[in-house]
């Protein structure tokens, strides 16, 4: 059967946390111990640009925003959660999740979107290479995962073109021509 993308719903959050839990259990998806409630995940995450992607009625991936902060001048700046299923890893479902995602927050008008990743999480990483990310960054023991070792946490950048912010990089390309 063919998987579907579509705008999650507050009823897709039993599975949506199922597959989040998974996630945790890699340990290497993300430095969070346990799933949160839905109602402090729903208040850390942007309204828009919330997708699910769907195989018979199953959820098998999710991928959402977060604003990085709530000042007005970093408006057009997220970050990019992006978890598969288990059973659906490999399937390129990630890439469908992070290229959907990538059109609707152009649309919706953000500029950068950023991801925090595991330094371990090579998968995650190449996923975001390929969908147009670039590592701008290695945040060293930023943070501790749930046995209390401390990892390094790779930063990767998305700019938008269509949104008529020119990368700063691209910008001073073009003066050295």
């Amino acid at each position: 059967m063919d998987i579907v993308l579509r705008g999650m719903k507050p009823e897709d959050w039993p599975q949506v946390a199922e597959i989040y839990r998974q996630g945790i259990r890699t340990g290497v998806a993300t430095l969070e111990a346990e799933v949160p409630s839905f109602e402090r995940w729903d208040a850390a995450h942007a309204k828009e640009c919330r997708i699910v992607a769907v195989q018979d009625a199953d959820v098998v991936g999710w991928v959402v925003l977060s604003p990085v902060s709530g000042r007005h001048v970093y408006r057009g700046v997220a970050e990019v959660s992006v978890y598969v299923s288990e059973t659906h890893r490999g399937q390129k479902v990630g890439r469908m999740l992070l290229n959907a995602v990538i059109r609707q927050s152009e649309e919706a008008g953000y500029w950068t979107l950023q991801s925090g990743i595991q330094e371990e999480n090579s998968v995650s990483v190449a996923l975001h290479h390929s969908c147009g990310f670039r590592t701008v960054g290695v945040r060293r023991r930023l943070g501790q995962d749930s046995e209390g070792k401390w990892c390094n946490i790779l930063l990767l950048e998305r700019r938008s073109d269509r949104v008529g912010v020119p990368d700063p990089a691209d910008v001073q390309a073009q003066g050295k021509n």
